[in-house]
């Protein structure tokens, strides 16, 4: 499914809590976590910033590029189950929302390494986590988006997804 080019706007309204980039440390992320909280990371420096903060992701989706220049990928502390998927930029491919749902059956820590770009994936991850999943996400120079995962949230990113083509 591609992104329609009259999506792009929308979904660069951050789905949940913008966290400004010199807010964003441990004690203020942690202000949004349960005890319980399925902690999911979409973006390496997401995913590396988490892990540096002793935050460890139950799920953690990658590319190895951060702004679309090739990055480090993030050490793999703890992953006990690594999945890949190939999703093009501007896409979701079923084979990633397949992959998304195994890794939500799958022990934790889960990484799934993303063949092309893995930002649209917050929109599959979304729609399918757990009850108790808190989404972060990296919005490029402003900050980090926590998405409490809520039906309306499920809702809404169906309905993105639906108007895909």
């Amino acid at each position: 499914m591609k992104l329609p080019y009259n999506l792009r706007d929308q979904l660069k309204i951050p789905l949940g809590l913008l966290l400004a980039e010199n807010e964003t440390d441990k004690t203020n992320i942690q202000k949004h976590l349960s005890e319980n909280s399925y902690i999911i990371t979409v973006g390496d420096r997401t995913t590396e910033k988490m892990i540096g903060f002793g935050l460890i992701p139950s799920l953690q989706i990658i590319d190895g590029q951060e702004k679309r220049v090739k990055c480090n990928i993030p050490k793999s502390f703890g992953v006990l189950t690594t999945l890949t998927c190939d999703n093009p930029a501007g896409e979701i491919t079923t084979h990633s929302i397949e992959t998304i749902k195994k890794a939500f059956t799958s022990q934790t820590p889960v990484r799934i390494t993303v063949n092309g770009e893995e930002d649209l994936l917050v929109i599959p991850v979304c729609m399918y986590s757990p009850d108790n999943s808190v989404v972060m996400y990296g919005q490029p120079n402003e900050g980090l988006v926590i998405v409490k995962i809520t039906p309306e949230i499920r809702n809404k990113t169906q309905t993105i997804l639906n108007s895909m083509e």
